[in-house]
């Protein structure tokens, strides 16, 4: 089933079931009222919402509505927890190497991931708000997965089974503050400001096929301004599954219901298939040329994520936003 929110009734918004076609929805308010509420009683509510799925699919249900994704908040307008990780191991080490630094063998066995903003997430069709340009405005086309309660110190075999949906985030970067955060020791703080979920999230059994061994095997789309940006394939470089992340995170901790893990920047050995981020981009130059010739992002452009099945067809619905001026209060 594939599920999303309207921007109505409240900050949480407004749980719907959406067609497998992203045409068509209906409300699930009679089920559960949020995506958040649906996930703290999952077992219990996730047989009724598929079921609500299949009345919608096959044309039955009841208070049907054509879907409007101006109108959609993101599928989890927030969240408790965003933990992002960087499990695309040719963007780290590209990253690295255009500075001069060694990929330290930690790398390899143990996942990067950070505490991401997760108090507000845009929806698929909201501007990206930032103050400056200088600030080096970069997206982050990748993928998440959500989860049900997870226990502290579980082991991947048993996150798997706490994986419930799937969906696409623009984990939006302001790469010319990191330098200074990072320097800190400290983390990433004003460079990682609100990101933007895609239309629906899906449960695994959507995907088929392409949803084995904990992930996902299709490429991710990214366009800039209606250009090719890239399409690195998902399943391909991914050096820890969605397993091994979830139970990165919940190693001295429990995740509660509706946190949302993310894959990192989806970045291939082969750069033919172009890159995720401007960052990626920049790196690639800098290796080949000795420097970056493509410059982030400015008010203005247009950044559309989006990931297609074999037929074709939009799985998530596209993330589409234009990047413009915050003005100062």
């Amino acid at each position: 089933m594939k599920l999303g929110s309207l921007k109505e009734g409240g900050r949480d918004g407004t749980l719907i079931v959406v067609s497998r076609d992203l045409k068509r929805a209906v409300r699930a308010s009679g089920v559960a009222a949020t995506l958040q509420q649906a996930l703290e009683d999952w077992s219990n509510v996730a047989p009724r919402l598929n079921a609500l799925s299949e009345s919608l699919n096959d044309g039955d249900a009841d208070g049907v509505f054509e879907i409007d994704f101006n109108a959609l908040a993101a599928p989890l307008p927030r969240a408790y927890e965003f933990v992002d990780g960087s499990a695309y191991l040719p963007h780290v080490e590209r990253v690295r190497r255009a500075r001069g630094a060694e990929v330290p063998e930690s790398f390899y066995t143990d996942p990067l991931m950070y505490q991401a903003t997760s108090a507000g997430f845009y929806g698929p069709r909201d501007t990206v708000k930032v103050v400056s340009e200088d600030y080096g405005i970069d997206l982050e086309a990748e993928i998440v997965v959500v989860t049900d309660d997870v226990p502290m110190a579980v082991t991947a075999e048993q996150a798997a089974g706490h994986i419930q949906l799937i969906g696409l985030v623009n984990d939006v970067s302001l790469r010319n503050l990191i330098p200074a955060e990072l320097a800190k020791g400290f983390g990433f703080l004003q460079s990682k400001p609100r990101s933007a979920l895609s239309p629906v999230f899906v449960t695994p059994d959507e995907l088929g096929q392409a949803w084995r061994g904990q992930k996902v095997h299709l490429p991710l789309l990214t366009h800039i301004n209606g250009q090719w940006f890239g399409a690195p394939e998902a399943g391909v470089d991914m050096q820890f599954d969605f397993s091994q992340l979830v139970a990165h995170a919940a190693r001295t901790r429990p995740l509660s219901a509706g946190t949302v893990v993310g894959s990192g920047t989806i970045a291939n050995e082969d750069t033919s298939k172009g890159a995720s981020c401007f960052a990626e981009l920049r790196t690639v130059e800098t290796l080949r040329d000795g420097k970056p010739s493509t410059p982030f992002m400015k008010f203005g452009d247009v950044v559309r994520i989006e990931m297609l099945d074999c037929d074709g067809g939009s799985i998530f619905g596209a993330i589409e936003q234009r990047i413009e001026q915050q003005p100062l209060p």
